[in-house]
């Protein structure tokens, strides 16, 4: 099981490092998203450690990375949107975390899902325009 673990890791490293700035986000939304799915399950099975690992995986990858992304600069009142919005997500992964409440994870995975959709539409638009 190990070698599985470690190839993945490897595969994971390797398309971060050769992934454009906008697959990058993309892997950040694919990642926080299963994270906060494993964290469900975990929940669901009573695994209050497996829980707190995923929802603290989740957290450090919208906090992290998404919203530490965002050019408040230069998006200005969108990208101000965009940090209310990753700032959200992590107040409901807090609550699901502390509350051991499932609905708080779904109103987080929701808003990631939708800009997630937003985000592989914008790489469609510039794909398409070229």
């Amino acid at each position: 099981m190990r070698g599985a673990a470690a190839y993945g890791r490897v595969n994971v490293e390797s398309e971060i490092l050769s992934a454009s700035p906008h697959r990058l986000i993309a892997l950040l939304f694919e990642h926080a998203l299963r994270a906060i799915r494993t964290a469900e399950v975990h929940m669901n099975n009573g695994d209050i450690k497996g829980k707190a690992e995923a929802i603290t995986k989740a957290l450090d990858i919208v906090s992290q990375g998404l919203l530490a992304a965002v050019d408040r600069e230069q998006g200005q009142a969108i990208a101000e949107r965009l940090a209310e919005l990753y700032e959200y997500v992590c107040e409901q992964l807090l609550e699901a975390n502390l509350r051991n409440d499932t609905v708080h994870l779904q109103n987080a995975e929701k808003v990631l899902e939708a800009l997630s959709e937003g985000w592989h539409g914008i790489a469609g638009q510039a794909n398409g325009a070229g």
